[in-house]
């Protein structure tokens, strides 16, 4: 097992600043890193408004350097606090970051910043990195367990549901025909399945009375089917109680989701408990 001996104390201060969410500071660094993601978020949205654009654009400008200098500076710390940088640089957070970044450098580089819209808007993905603030309450990990535990029922659910659509499409196609907009199968299973989630376009109708008795039917069959994931999700949530809360990220190679009062990292057996 490794130990913190070699750990220098401004490395693990740093660590503790950045990674951690179940201190003071950790806290306070992670909220400030949320109020930046929405500043930015928002920043992309309002660029795409023309008017704002053309009134704005050096404001814009100026904003965005900032924040690619904070997400910048903050990316360097973050591979400089841990040990074995390579575990964060190639990690989903660790690249999540990295395109955080990149944007206004290309854009200042090769020219085209509007085709980066797209990568800049992922940043709101950090939100996620943030949302450990919830892991140290707890929720959001049940809320994580549940629906995994939940994923072979749903699936099986979902194909049941498509299978009543095939079914009932094919046989409203039947009952209606091309004269009451039920052109092909395909059509039809389209507009069972628009009924079926009672979202209910409009663009096709039954006009027949067999073909509105199969669409209410359907209609009130889809108040049922909406109601069953919950029901999936809420047990397995239920059961879900004692998730471990544990906040902890391995300043060695920066692995999280230790278990309650873990010593060493289940990772690579660092010591993350003095």
């Amino acid at each position: 097992m490794r130990n913190k001996e070699n750990y220098p104390k401004w490395k693990a201060r740093l660590h503790e600043v950045i990674y951690e969410a179940d201190t003071p500071v950790g806290k306070t660094f992670d909220i400030a890193l949320l109020v930046v993601i929405l500043i930015s978020v928002a920043l992309v949205m309002m660029e795409s408004i023309s008017w704002m654009l053309e009134k704005y654009a050096f404001e814009f400008y100026v904003a965005e350097w900032v924040i690619t200098a904070i997400f910048t500076i903050e990316y360097i710390l973050r591979i400089i606090s841990i040990n074995q940088p390579k575990k964060y640089i190639f990690s989903f957070y660790g690249i999540v970051d990295l395109l955080s970044t990149i944007p206004s450098y290309i854009g200042f580089l090769f020219g085209g910043a509007n085709l980066l819209f797209a990568i800049r808007a992922l940043r709101l993905l950090r939100v996620f990195r943030v949302l450990k603030i919830s892991r140290y309450i707890g929720e959001s990990q049940k809320l994580i367990s549940a629906l995994r535990n939940s994923k072979a029922k749903i699936l099986v659910f979902l194909f049941a549901v498509v299978i009543i659509c095939v079914i009932a499409g094919t046989l409203m196609h039947l009952v209606e025909g091309e004269a009451g907009g039920f052109d092909n199968i395909p059509l039809s299973i389209y507009w069972c399945i628009v009924t079926l989630t009672t979202v209910g376009f409009g663009d096709i109708a039954p006009i027949t009375p067999l073909g509105r008795f199969i669409a209410s039917f359907i209609m009130i069959t889809g108040y049922g089917i909406i109601a069953v994931p919950t029901g999936i999700v809420s047990s397995e949530y239920s059961k879900a109680m004692d998730t471990p809360k544990n906040t902890q990220v391995c300043p060695n190679c920066a692995e999280s989701k230790h278990l309650d009062n873990a010593d060493f990292c289940h990772s690579c057996g660092y010591k993350i408990n003095d």
